[in-house]
């Protein structure tokens, strides 16, 4: 299956740099043109996915509240 169109318009293109496993969460970083994202989906879906240090992949950032704190 491939993805012919998305409605997401943020989309980074990268590497996975780092997986950070856990028993139900992962936190997967990953290498931007803009920067590092990162991402906790579940460890399942890490396996499911394959991803691995290296991989190849699109992250999708779909957000309906952005905080903002001062410094």
């Amino acid at each position: 299956m491939s993805i012919q169109a998305i409605n997401v318009r943020n989309q980074f293109r990268g590497k996975v740099r780092e997986i950070v496993r856990g028993d139900v969460v992962s936190e997967v970083d990953i290498d931007t043109p803009a920067g590092i994202v990162t991402s906790v989906i579940t460890t399942r879906s890490v396996d499911n996915l394959g991803l691995k240090v290296g991989s190849e992949v699109v992250a999708l950032i779909k957000s309906t509240e952005v905080s903002i704190a001062t410094l």
